[in-house]
């Protein structure tokens, strides 16, 4: 089976105060071998890339509606006149509030939900033939 990946660089910001953000350069990534998840890669000053994994369907209501609790809340508002992506992140090493672009990230998202629509996730994972192997032994 062929698998595929769709990836979108993209600058978000890391909201420090209501006043204050910071750039952040991230990658998004969805592999098609991984149909239930989103990767987002993060490029800050640490010695190497901080990386994220969390629902795609979480991701996708986010866009529409708020929604997530513990670790991974998304939401949508306006910032400065256009529409943004809020992504509040929580770990033991701490919180982040992230903001991205929604029209980019929801162009994204589209892409990924042609690769693999909703409903068909468990079709990519090779269950079925992986089963059909084993019994046939």
């Amino acid at each position: 089976m062929r698998h595929t990946v769709v990836e979108r660089e993209l600058e978000l910001r890391l909201v420090l105060s209501p006043e204050r953000s910071v750039p952040v350069p991230a990658r998004l990534g969805y592999h098609s071998d991984d149909p239930y998840a989103v990767h987002v890669t993060f490029h800050i000053t640490s010695e190497r890339p901080v990386h994220w994994t969390f629902s795609r369907d979480l991701l996708v209501e986010g866009v529409f509606r708020p929604c997530g609790h513990g670790d991974v809340r998304v939401w949508t508002t306006k910032s400065e006149g256009r529409s943004v992506v809020l992504m509040a992140l929580s770990s033991p090493d701490g919180d982040a509030l992230l903001e991205a672009p929604a029209a980019p990230v929801s162009a994204w998202l589209e892409r990924t939900l042609r690769v693999v629509p909703p409903g068909t996730e468990g079709e990519q994972l090779g269950i079925d033939d992986a089963l059909d192997e084993l019994l046939a032994r």
